[in-house]
């Protein structure tokens, strides 16, 4: 972590997709470290070399080697890998959605979702990885920038300095405001879901619970399966699955806020009943 020297001071960003709507006003600028980096144009990979991870076999040479395990959760495992192209460490998330219908909308949906939008402090989408016909198609790769830690893991280890929360806040609601001018709603806003690297660059991640705000629709089997995200859920989604708006990210960034502030969850409820009661 880098000292209070890298933290908020001036600068500034604007949304570059055309689906997001320009706001108008010229955002507060802020300092932050250097060597942010850009979204690079998107191609299709085809394997011709394989490394086995934890007994997970990877087909992404070969321009990606040297994988190294970094994690895994219910969506797959993550690598990191040495992108000969362009001589840099990357991320590599291996992705295997076509188990369930279910897996394979969400997976979809972010793809959609992260090759349209262009913005700092959002993850973007360097490569995508496949099978070379489609019926040997089993798993995605998915190639992203590679971020040291995640906010979760960041608070299980040290307590954030004022600075350090200012900064974090910032870019959190610099992201959002780009994700909610294209007229998204995140839905899934939680430290896991925010990658922080060494020099306190942060991009929101995880657009797999993401939707065009419509308060017509009805978003309960999207949300009810994810236990874990209950501690950021606002109350509306909780008694009422239909008319939410965009509102409901900005309680999920205050929570977090919150939980930056003290190091424990503001509102750690054991299920939904007792998560209202807090």
């Amino acid at each position: 972590m880098e000292s209070s020297s890298n933290t908020a001071a001036a600068k500034a960003a604007d949304p570059n997709s055309s689906q997001a709507a320009a706001s108008g006003a010229a955002e507060d600028k802020a300092t932050a470290p250097q060597n942010v980096a850009s979204t690079t144009p998107t191609r299709i990979s085809r394997p011709a070399r394989t490394e086995t991870v934890k007994g997970q076999i990877f087909d992404v040479g070969p321009r990606y080697v040297d994988l190294c395990y970094i994690g895994e959760g219910a969506y797959g495992m993550v690598v990191s890998a040495q992108d000969v192209v362009r001589n840099t460490r990357v991320a590599i998330k291996k992705i295997s959605p076509f188990e369930h219908q279910t897996y394979c909308q969400r997976t979809l949906r972010e793809i959609k979702i992260l090759l349209r939008f262009n913005h700092e402090n959002i993850i973007g989408i360097n490569d995508i990885i496949r099978a070379k016909h489609i019926d040997n198609m089993k798993d995605v790769y998915i190639v992203q920038t590679l971020m040291e830690t995640d906010l979760y893991k960041l608070l299980k280890t040290q307590k954030l300095s004022n600075d350090h929360v200012c900064y974090f806040l910032y870019q959190m609601l610099r992201g959002l405001k780009y994700i909610h001018s294209a007229n998204v709603l995140h839905r899934d806003l939680k430290p896991s879901n925010l990658l922080i690297n060494t020099t306190c660059d942060l991009k929101i991640c995880d657009f797999g619970l993401a939707r065009i705000a419509d308060p017509e629709h009805d978003h309960t089997g999207f949300l009810t399966e994810y236990v874990a995200t209950r501690w950021y859920r606002a109350p509306e989604i909780m008694l009422n699955s239909k008319g939410y708006s965009k509102s409901i990210d900005i309680w999920s960034v205050g929570c977090i806020l919150a939980e930056m502030l003290s190091n424990r969850p503001i509102f750690p409820g054991k299920h939904y009943l007792d998560q209202l009661n807090h």
